[in-house]
């Protein structure tokens, strides 16, 4: 009977006015004193550390996730327009507004490098020579200073600033790109829809390979670089997943609550929020598949210049912490999004979806901490460790700040949509 309701009050037209409604003004300001609370005690807890050592590691985890939902949104939409679809229809602006908050992380990045030396073991020894020095006053183990010689082309803070930048030029092209035709494709006539999903499909395509390398190159210098002695093929597949992964979860909380208003309201049906849905778990998925088949085959081989990545993480009490990845990654969103009946409640997907975001900032928290050599096989409270709250919480309500400022800027509806006629029909009782 809730679909015969749904259908009753389902709009047949647009309304005229399909700008954001206003509580995303709410929204924002909520944000921003969200984030400068969470500023204040960030600061407050490295006064009582006596420390900047775990902001900054915490500082990088913020980058990570909200670089994800910025750069995964521009990929998220890329594949929409290669694959088509009616929920491009749902979660197109939410996607393009995530693309339009590339400037923010671009600063966000900027300041790693000014504390590159207390983050990255290679970018305290540059030479040769300061690594041998380093291996005979005991700060680099043989290994280390290997693989620091061995690595030093790729891993140097030039490399690190050329490359980085160099990825941040070319995911904002593509965030610039997609965007401006977007609006183009607005106020061009309906009869050239054809072209313009054409256009898109040969911008997008290359896109996603391009995308593909360029995050693989992000995330080994921002996280995996920081054991230099550890690598992994599938690394840069980790995120990409891990990325679509967060990003899903948040556009889905993002449409839901502007399905109660205007103009999203007249387009929200019961049958693309359960295809959402799916998708959500495709990718909870590939997730466990990738994470599994990684650590599998380097705990199979039991080769030490690779396992002890892995035993750094789980002795000392770090056993802990990746079982609760383990739930809150895998085995909760799983079970949950098996339902049907879940996938079709509002309120229940969106709670299932907030919890998806949580499952990500402690995976990001059991790759980034142990690397560091006073929390590997080392798992310890301290105020240091509240930062992994606090900073990542500052970072990602200011970033939820500048995506409502960017999610006013444009109507929230494509009005020459192939899928719009067909989305504005109300669903049968049996849909």
């Amino acid at each position: 009977m809730a679909h015969d309701s749904h259908a009753a009050t389902h709009a047949r037209t647009l309304p005229a006015d399909l700008s954001a409604p206003a509580f995303v003004d709410t929204w924002k300001m909520r944000a921003l004193m969200a984030g400068a609370a969470f500023t204040v005690l960030a600061a407050l807890l490295a006064v009582l550390d006596h420390s900047i050592d775990h902001v900054l590691r915490a500082y990088i985890l913020g980058l990570t996730l909200t670089w994800g939902f910025a750069v995964g949104g521009l990929a998220l939409l890329m594949v929409q327009y290669c694959s088509g679809g009616k929920w491009g229809l749902l979660l197109r602006r939410p996607l393009e507004a995530m693309s339009r908050t590339l400037p923010l992380i671009f600063v966000y990045w900027l300041a790693t490098i000014f504390f590159i030396k207390r983050l990255y073991l290679w970018a305290q020894f540059t030479t040769e020579s300061s690594t041998a020095e380093g291996l005979r006053a005991g700060l680099l183990t043989e290994l280390q200073a290997h693989c620091l010689d061995f690595k030093r082309p790729m891993l140097n803070p030039v490399a690190y600033v050329w490359v980085c930048g160099l990825c941040f030029a070319i995911w904002g092209f593509y965030a610039w790109r997609l965007n401006s035709l977007a609006l183009q494709r607005d106020a061009d006539s309906p009869e050239n829809t054809p072209r313009w999903i054409k256009k898109f499909e040969n911008i997008s395509g290359p896109g996603i390979v391009i995308y593909a390398v360029t995050i693989t190159a992000a995330s080994i210098y921002w996280v995996m670089s920081m054991d230099p002695t550890w690598f992994s093929s599938v690394y840069g597949l980790l995120y990409l997943v891990e990325q679509g992964f967060q990003v899903l979860a948040f556009a889905i909380i993002v449409t839901i609550a502007l399905s109660k208003a205007e103009p999203v309201h007249s387009i929200y049906r019961q049958t693309e929020q359960h295809d959402l849905g799916k998708f959500t778990f495709a990718f909870v998925m590939l997730n466990i598949y990738l994470n599994f088949g990684q650590f599998l085959i380097i705990w199979s081989g039991n080769q030490p210049g690779e396992i002890n990545w892995y035993l750094d993480r789980i002795r000392g009490g770090w056993g802990v912490i990746i079982t609760l990845d383990f739930i809150f990654h895998w085995l909760v969103p799983f079970t949950m999004l098996l339902s049907r009946d879940l996938k079709r409640n509002k309120k229940r997907l969106t709670r299932v979806c907030q919890f998806m975001i949580f499952a990500v900032v402690v995976n990001q928290f059991w790759l980034i901490e142990p690397s560091f050599k006073d929390a590997a096989r080392n798992l310890h409270f301290s105020w240091g460790i509240l930062e992994y709250a606090a900073v990542p919480a500052a970072m990602m309500a200011f970033w939820v700040a500048f995506f409502c400022t960017r999610l006013k800027t444009r109507a929230l509806v494509q009005t020459n949509d192939p899928h719009l006629a067909e989305i504005l029909e109300p669903e049968h009782a049996t849909a």
